[in-house]
């Protein structure tokens, strides 16, 4: 199962027509804890949970370093809270794990994109079959070490100016080799989740991530809404965007366009075989949290740009300050605002972008008429591929209305309830998408096994 996949993005999304669960959740829960082999798939995924945060709380060996003072420096970044929950607070602690899934996520993203727009690779992909499948893993681990390399440089770099560290060149390099290592490690993680455990692998350690990050997340609201500055009446408003978030993000993601399709009849010898009506189910929200994603690395680009480059040269000055315009958190409001709004724009851009590669209208009309297939009422040919690229545009529209709604809720969602930002980071937004689209998949592919051992026996 592909990344995108895993978060709901693409069509090899959805394996069932519905997306939808057909069990309550607490009788999967029970049947689960009844079946031998998804009790022991369950419990490995708990043990590499544990690794992991484990693993969080190992950090690297730099002389003189202060967390602390190498946080504040880092908080400006928009791409930091991203980081730091992917990471389970990894980033916070200068752990090993700072990277976190971060360099896969991109790279595995970059290829995807490759092999949808270069034919020969496309081709290869399609024929290849497993040696295929291997050979797409290794580009994308190629491409991961050179982003583990690009930004644990840019990353350390900021610290070092933030902080005013005084590392020699060799203790640079094995600080970001450590930080190399993390990521891979964590990938061997996803991948023996995968193989050994149930769900998606490389989602379910970003899964873990967010859940890790949560329970510090709640207990330093609780504290400064406790606090003689705070305020009380921020808990049940943050409660209510939580759970609104939730129904909306559960609502959206199980949502579907299903179109009617109907299929030819066909005589083998004495036999009529076809005739029946089936359905093309399109997800509402196709591509997942991928924009967000796509959005927020590109608004992070002029701020390690301009670490590398050094902030007091003319060139990363205007960096900064381009990164200040770009950023949707920026303490002046009128910068925020212009922030949210390019926000928008690249999450609509990158919505019907990923819609685009992933979804080829031409390729879905062919394959309906080659299998004597027709949409009621549509004609087969150039008219099916038109009625499917219309109702894939407006379906996109909302999609693309909802991911955006969902990733400023993140920005928005503070001043609301009126609590500083870093309180709230997990609570709403992107990590909550992710979280519930997740859990949602997760509790799809255990119902699966269920129902497979069901109609095995």
């Amino acid at each position: 199962m592909s990344f995108a996949a895993g978060f709901g993005g693409g069509p090899s999304g959805s394996a069932r027509s519905d997306k939808g669960l057909s069990l309550p959740l607490l009788e999967t829960m029970r049947l689960a804890a009844a079946d031998p082999e998804l009790r022991q798939r369950i419990g490995f995924v708990l043990m590499m949970f544990m690794v992991f945060a484990f693993g969080v709380h190992v950090q690297v060996p730099i002389p003189g370093i202060n967390p602390e003072a190498l946080i504040e420096s880092l908080k400006k970044i928009p791409q930091f809270n991203l980081l730091n929950m992917f990471g389970g607070g990894a980033l916070r602690k200068i752990s090993i794990l700072s990277l976190g899934m971060n360099p896969y996520i991109t790279s595995s993203i970059i290829i995807q994109i490759m092999y949808t727009a270069m034919p020969t690779w496309k081709k290869e992909l399609q024929e290849g079959g497993e040696y295929a499948r291997k050979e797409q893993g290794r580009r994308t681990r190629m491409l991961m070490v050179a982003l583990c390399l690009i930004q644990g440089w840019s990353l350390l770099k900021l610290m070092i100016s933030g902080a005013h560290l005084n590392l020699p060149g060799y203790q640079q390099f094995t600080t970001v080799m450590f930080w190399t290592a993390g990521s891979f490690f964590m990938l061997w993680l996803g991948e023996q989740i995968t193989e050994k455990g149930i769900g998606n692998g490389i989602s379910l350690m970003i899964f873990a991530g967010i859940v890790l990050s949560l329970p510090t997340q709640f207990s330093a609201l609780w504290d400064w809404a406790r606090a003689p500055g705070g305020h009380w009446f921020s808990l049940p408003i943050m409660s209510a965007i939580f759970l609104g978030g939730t129904w909306l993000i559960v609502y959206f993601t199980t949502a579907q366009r299903r179109i009617p399709i109907q299929h030819m009849r066909r005589q083998v010898g004495t036999k009529v075989l076809g005739g029946q009506t089936s359905y093309l189910p399109l997800s509402v929200n196709m591509a997942g949290v991928l924009p967000i994603i796509f959005a927020v690395s590109l608004i992070s680009l002029p701020y390690q740009f301009s670490s590398m480059v050094g902030v007091t040269t003319p060139l990363g000055s205007f960096l900064q300050t381009m990164g200040e315009w770009l950023n949707p958190s920026s303490v002046n409001a009128f910068k925020a605002l212009v922030g949210c709004f390019v926000y928008t724009v690249m999450i609509f851009f990158f919505t019907y972008f990923w819609t685009a590669i992933q979804y080829n209208v031409g390729d879905m009309a062919d394959n309906l008429k080659r299998h004597g297939s027709f949409i009621p009422g549509v004609r087969p040919g150039k008219q099916t591929k038109d009625f499917l690229d219309g109702v894939i545009s407006r379906i996109t529209i909302v999609g693309a209305a909802f991911i955006a709604v969902i990733a400023l809720t993140q920005y928005l969602s503070p001043k609301i309830a009126q609590v500083p930002a870093q309180y709230v980071s997990v609570l709403g937004g992107t990590s909550l998408l992710i979280m519930v689209s997740v859990a949602l998949e997760t509790m799809r592919q255990i119902e699966a096994h269920l129902l497979m051992k069901q109609y095995g026996q």
